[in-house]
């Protein structure tokens, strides 16, 4: 652009850059607008119609793959999740001191809120306690014991 062509521009002739704008694309307005009749679905099947939408690993009729893997693994219905607590993190509570679900979540020991707490028998206790859980070792039970506490079941 010369000076002369720069300072012709105004807010009355601005205009966007050629090329840069398209005609929006009518689909299905007649057969002379390359997009007329099917409107660019080809013919027939799910895809052709309004609406469709097609399902999360669908693969065109193939077995999907979540379907030809084999299943795997057990659940048991009857099972049950404790949140389990070692005889060896029980050492940071006074003697003499009862310790409840409740006080393991205060100490950091349990994370879950809803899962029943068990003891179980890995590492020493040198202090006597009043331990509360809903489920104990074996192991456990004579460690707790040996240290002059007890082991009471809850719930």
């Amino acid at each position: 652009m010369t000076e002369n062509e720069s300072s012709s521009v105004s807010l009355s002739n601005l205009h966007p850059p050629a090329g840069s704008r398209h005609r929006k694309v009518r689909v299905g307005r007649g057969m002379g607008s390359k997009l007329g009749k099917t409107s660019g679905r080809g013919n027939k099947g799910g895809k052709s119609r309004s609406g469709f939408r097609m399902r999360r690993g669908f693969e065109g009729g193939q077995m999907p793959l979540h379907r030809r893997l084999p299943k795997r693994g057990f659940s048991n219905i009857f099972g049950h999740d404790f949140a389990a607590v070692n005889v060896s993190d029980l050492g940071r509570f006074a003697a003499g001191e009862t310790v409840t679900p409740e006080r393991l979540r205060q100490a950091g020991l349990v994370r879950e809120r809803s899962m029943p707490v068990k003891i179980l028998g890995d590492g020493d206790l040198k202090v006597a306690l009043t331990v509360q859980a809903h489920a104990f070792s074996q192991s456990a039970r004579q460690k707790i014991a040996a240290a002059g506490g007890k082991a009471e079941l809850v719930g």
